[in-house]
């Protein structure tokens, strides 16, 4: 394990540039990653977010083409490093580290990604360009129309590559591929690698290294984890009663949808939070405005989908709420890994509705660990009262076990929360399955088919 950036053999330049950040030693993903790749070898590298992943590629990335620099401008600079990123975040983050690690050296960068208009971006491409880092809609946009040739790149990395993938740009990627040298080095770095990642690796990378520094079930130490069981209708009102009564520095709240991000901060607004959301439909003008804002003194709540929050470099988030639960358990730990960074503490609060329970237990599997209950729940707003005539099957209230001779139901043991009967404890339904007791001696009616309860 080298201890500082000057054991790993980079270039003089770049280490002045690294030691004006403040940076001595490098983070795990780092020291086992660089050596590597200055030695052209393929890589691919797992680690969690906000442990050094993109200065892993970037610096030796620097080091490689600031050997043999290209002194030509215009259109005779060719593009020597292509980086691929899912967002457009991401690909702003990556090349603020090129520009920042690379300023005493005479490479050229720039971005392309959507959102904005292209002819900025296409002028920079005629000024000549070492190092492209793109978002793969937009590029295959402008090599469509001529403005980009692939054909002299020397490194590729992928960045994010399972969100890339996530996102539907396989094909995309695949066409990109197609058009760079064969004799290419290729990196991948990635939060997660699930089987199709490793698949599309063995095709694409030539005998890689594999670096991996912290298995993907493992959240950050000092993040304290729990979760709510609550009927997802009232979890709008479980978030906005949690954000009143907690003090928090930051806060990130994940939504699996673009749609549910907007109704989540249409609801903390009219409750008198202020929020702002952040996702694939917002344009590249709002979501600046919206991670500006949430980088202030006195920053908004930012709900966000998996998507868009990649990549995301945001110090002190104090607190992540998964207002949703993630389809795939290992979004889980990249979601609460924006908390409790840098050895700080955190906090990480679920909120599980009853169709979820399945993602829950899956979350336990993986992080080898059972998240504490919350209990703590405010009244809720009741429903509209049942028919028991019409629908004398529905004892215990909505899909809720009821009361039976005046006892409860038993459930048995149960060995984690995922695992237990789903109760929305908020205090008001307390009595929700007192509807449907029979008065005591009275004669057991006949349950009806459960079709029956829709009618």
């Amino acid at each position: 394990m080298m201890n500082k950036f000057e054991d790993l053999g980079l270039a003089e330049p770049i280490l002045r540039a690294v030691q004006a950040e403040g940076y001595e030693t490098p983070t795990p993903i780092q020291a086992q990653a660089i050596a590597h790749v200055m030695a052209g070898r393929d890589l691919m590298g797992c680690a969690q977010t906000g442990t050094g992943k993109t200065a892993a590629f970037a610096l030796p990335t620097l080091h490689r083409l600031g050997q043999n620099e290209c002194r030509v401008n215009g259109r005779g600079r060719k593009i020597r490093a292509l980086v691929l990123s899912p967002t457009r975040e991401l690909a702003s983050q990556i090349g603020a580290s090129f520009r920042t690690y690379g300023k005493h050296l005479h490479l050229r960068h720039t971005l392309v990604y959507g959102g904005v208009g292209q002819n900025p971006q296409v002028r920079a491409l005629n000024g000549g360009v070492d190092i492209l880092v793109a978002t793969p809609g937009r590029l295959l946009d402008l090599m469509n129309q001529g403005f980009i040739d692939l054909a002299k790149v020397e490194i590729l990395i992928l960045d994010e590559a399972d969100q890339m993938l996530d996102m539907g740009f396989i094909h995309d990627l695949r066409r990109i591929v197609g058009k760079i040298p064969s004799n290419r080095q290729t990196l991948m770095f990635s939060a997660t690698m699930p089987g199709e990642i490793r698949q599309l690796a063995a095709a694409w990378l030539r005998d890689p290294v594999t670096v991996q520094v912290a298995a993907v079930s493992a959240p950050a130490e000092k993040i304290e984890q729990s979760v709510y069981f609550v009927e997802q209708r009232n979890k709008p009102h479980l978030l906005a009663d949690y954000l009143k009564r907690t003090a928090s520095k930051r806060t990130l709240v994940f939504t699996r949808t673009k749609h549910g991000a907007d109704k989540v901060v249409k609801h903390l607004s009219k409750s008198g939070i202020r929020a702002e959301a952040i996702h694939g439909n917002k344009s590249q003008a709002a979501r600046e405005r919206a991670l500006l804002s949430f980088k202030s003194h006195k920053p908004p709540v930012l709900v966000a989908t998996d998507i868009a929050a990649r990549g995301l470099d945001i110090d002190d988030v104090s607190h992540v709420v998964n207002f949703d639960l993630p389809m795939v358990a290992e979004l889980y730990v990249h979601r609460i890994g924006r908390t409790g960074r840098a050895g700080a503490s955190g906090i990480a609060v679920s909120f599980c509705g009853r169709d979820e329970r399945s993602m829950l237990r899956s979350i336990e599997r993986l992080t080898r660990q059972t998240l504490a209950v919350e209990g703590d729940q405010p009244q809720y707003p009741t429903r509209e009262p049942i028919d028991i005539e019409r629908a004398p099957e529905a004892e215990g209230g909505a899909g809720r076990p009821g009361r039976r001779n005046g006892k409860k139901p038993h459930f048995g043991k149960s060995k984690s929360p995922a695992q237990r009967p789903f109760r929305d404890s908020g205090s008001n339904q307390a009595g929700h399955g007192a509807q449907g007791a029979r008065p005591g001696g009275a004669k057991k009616r006949r349950r009806r088919p459960a079709s029956a309860a829709g009618r």
